[in-house]
């Protein structure tokens, strides 16, 4: 079976991409790798040839390994990347020259601490995705009558499946799964009536929001529209990690995701140290997977970010917040 791995990226954010990469290269995943990108390249990149791959004429691909590639899709798109992804995994598995038959798309700020192979099984049990760290949101939420209300306005009808929230980091589909993208998709365009258009989003460099909707029901763009999807599709089957997988809670660490805009390349990690915040399982994913195959932080930059990492750990033991 081809499966593909696809991410979204612009700016300093290039760093978890080389992070993510090597990750994947050293949990035993073999394939392509599908990076959308605005802006210019990052210097790491610059051996990439230009070359055609679907329906990119102006992609370029970046050898990574004898069995990986990461293949670079330049973007234009005005929307904001947190609300691209459904139009990305849909071209991607659209495009019959490509023939991939199960597509996984991971945010940049995550790495994968996990066994391939496990990874691969879990995408062969539905829609793959992650609890977030604001699940569960009930069945009469605020939040989830809100979305039943304004989709109604459209036709549309949501049946309640589980008060489990997703993350929209993580999305696994299957190709007989397509029609829950196309879903995310429509669901997308009726919630930028509310929120000022799919440029507006509450992480980095989203334009400001003109509504939320009922309850603030659309705050969180991407992933409102993903989790209003899970209740549109009453044809897939859904398979949720819990929030573990993401490191919001303690436990068995798959997908550790760097939430906020402090990510992990951007931290002084002694300064949050002094003010009681120690390194999280997202922190400690990145360094370890930050060199590899590709390599977007100076070998000089390297040793000392490491080792502030550890002091920092370290202190964190005799001083945190309560």
């Amino acid at each position: 079976m081809n499966t593909a791995i696809c991410t979204l990226f612009e700016g300093d954010y290039h760093h978890g991409v080389c992070a993510l990469v090597n990750s994947l290269v050293k949990r035993g995943f073999s394939g392509k790798v599908f990076a959308g990108y605005r802006g210019a390249l990052p210097a790491w990149a610059e051996e990439s040839a230009v070359t055609t791959v679907g329906e990119w004429r102006m992609a370029r691909t970046l050898p990574v390994t004898e069995t990986c590639a990461l293949i670079f899709l330049p973007l234009t798109t005005p929307a904001h990347f947190t609300n691209f992804k459904p139009d990305l995994m849909l071209a991607l598995l659209k495009d019959k020259d490509l023939q991939i038959e199960t597509l996984l798309y991971l945010d940049p700020d995550i790495c994968l601490m996990a066994d391939w192979h496990s990874i691969s099984e879990w995408l062969s049990c539905g829609v793959a995705l992650c609890e977030d760290v604001n699940s569960p949101v009930t069945e009469f939420h605020p939040r989830r009558v809100g979305w039943r209300r304004h989709f109604a306005l459209h036709g549309v009808e949501l049946k309640y499946r589980g008060a489990e929230y997703v993350n929209g980091g993580c999305v696994g589909v299957e190709r007989k799964n397509l029609q829950f993208l196309e879903n995310w998709w429509s669901l997308s365009q009726y919630m930028a009536e509310v929120i000022g258009g799919l440029g507006t989003a509450k992480v980095d460099s989203g334009s400001a929001f003109l509504g939320k909707g009922f309850g603030n029901c659309f705050d969180c763009s991407d992933q409102d529209a993903l989790n209003a999807a899970i209740e549109m599709t009453g044809s897939a089957d859904f398979s949720i990690l819990p929030r573990t997988a993401m490191a919001f809670s303690p436990g068995d660490h798959v997908l550790p995701h760097a939430l906020g805009r402090n990510k992990p390349w951007r931290k002084s990690y002694l300064l949050e140290a002094m003010r009681g915040l120690p390194p999280t399982p997202a922190d400690k994913a990145f360094w370890a997977c930050v060199s590899g195959p590709l390599r977007s932080i100076g070998r000089k930059q390297l040793p000392w970010a490491r080792a502030t990492l550890l002091i920092a750990t370290a202190l964190s033991r005799l001083y945190r917040r309560a």
